[in-house]
């Protein structure tokens, strides 16, 4: 196999032979069985049509690349749509029915990843994100906002006096250390009236994550040893992360890149929160009038399998209506903000973004909540077309406990 070795670690094909070598028993282990599985299931055909952004044509691909019958130039741009929410996977039969018989599953993530990687690698970049991932790695954050640096994505914080150093330290994503500043307050509240001790991160840079998932892996992998090394001159051993890409990188990219080395406990807020209002640590107590439904973001309801633990702290909020929606029938919503599909198609995110608005619309709920800052800006943007508030579930909840946090004033 024609493979180079690169700094996200280990080796990776440079040619499409190679990558058709790695990835060909992906491709034929798929079952061409798109109309009943995941052809419904992936959100960019459900407003597309379009066949060529589905499971089947990415592993067809490949059998074409094994072929010699494409390059990766013929084929690159379609696998630009995926927002690799991962529905396809749970859906296809190799995971469904004959996974555990055959130790197969199915890993269209990776096998898009891995295209897209090959694509920057041989300088066949999509533009909006070559762009992006330059301004990323020049101001250390993703461009969500103007004026970037990693003074400005620490600003939410100056109202708190958070050591730089400690053994559990905070990390907040781009977006919500940039744009929705109220959830990092929301969370440094929680952790001081559950008297649990919290450090900010000295230097935070992006997780990488985002770079990584459109094919910069050199990037992503910098970022990485950044952070780690950030982590640990600060004396941390428990990183505690908001955002679910974020949890996605630390507890699936970073072991692959350091290996053994890598022995932080990577916790998600989320879960912490569940586990204190479980263990009677934390109380909410402010009735919340609302009629919410909950959109399970798509890492953790179909790449994790968190669904449980955001339902438990709805129902546990006073006041609260809570109209469930069915976590195996949300395998095919999605926000569209993942992937970097709201970087280099912003037209299909927001029509994803107003499908599943619509779908709440149709509960009779008032409120959206949501558990991913990712979700909520393209949320939020159809919810405000629609007047339907979204809000995360951690500002929900300290709101309930008596946060001072600013959250939509219907709400107050």
């Amino acid at each position: 196999m024609d493979v180079v070795e690169r700094a996200d670690g280990g080796d990776r094909p440079t040619t499409a032979l190679g990558l058709a070598e790695e990835w060909r028993n992906a491709a034929y282990n798929c079952y061409s069985s798109g109309h009943k599985f995941c052809r419904e299931v992936c959100p960019v055909y459900q407003v597309t049509r379009d066949e060529t952004y589905l499971p089947t044509a990415f592993h067809a691909n490949v059998v074409a690349m094994e072929q010699g019958l494409v390059d990766i130039e013929d084929v690159a741009q379609d696998y630009v749509s995926c927002t690799m929410c991962g529905g396809c996977e749970l859906r296809c039969p190799n995971t469904l029915f004959v996974g555990d018989f055959y130790r197969f599953r199915t890993r269209t993530v990776d096998v898009v990843r891995a295209v897209r990687t090959l694509a920057v690698d041989r300088g066949v970049e999509e533009p909006t994100w070559a762009a992006w991932n330059a301004a990323t790695d020049r101001n250390r954050h993703e461009p969500v906002v103007q004026d970037v640096s990693v003074e400005v994505s620490q600003a939410w914080a100056a109202q708190y006096d958070l050591p730089r150093s400690g053994s559990t330290v905070l990390f907040v994503d781009c977006e919500a250390a940039l744009y929705r500043t109220s959830l990092p307050q929301s969370v440094v509240w929680l952790f001081d009236h559950v008297g649990e001790p919290l450090a900010l991160q000295p230097q935070p840079w992006c997780c990488g994550g985002p770079a990584a998932e459109m094919g910069y892996a050199d990037q992503a992998r910098r970022f990485a040893e950044h952070n780690v090394d950030d982590w640990r001159e600060a004396g941390a051993r428990r990183i505690v992360v908001l955002d679910p890409h974020d949890y996605i990188s630390f507890t699936e990219d970073y072991p692959r890149y350091f290996g053994h080395s890598f022995d932080f406990e990577i916790v998600l807020a989320l879960d912490l929160v569940a586990q204190w209002i479980r263990e009677g640590r934390l109380t909410p107590q402010r009735p919340i009038e609302a009629r919410v439904t909950y959109h399970d973001p798509c890492r953790l309801n179909k790449r994790k399998g968190i669904w449980e633990a955001p339902r438990e702290i709805l129902r546990a909020i006073p006041g609260l209506d809570f109209v469930d929606e069915d976590r195996v029938t949300q395998w095919s919503y999605c926000s569209g903000g993942g992937g970097g599909l709201a970087i280099a198609r912003p037209e299909l995110t927001s029509q994803l973004s107003e499908r599943r608005v619509e779908r709440a619309r149709a509960l009779d709920v008032d409120t959206l909540v949501t558990a991913c800052p990712w979700a909520e800006r393209p949320l939020g943007e159809a919810g405000r077309r629609h007047e339907m508030p979204v809000i995360d579930l951690l500002e929900l909840v300290a709101l309930s406990c008596g946060a001072p946090v600013s959250v939509p004033g219907w709400l107050r």
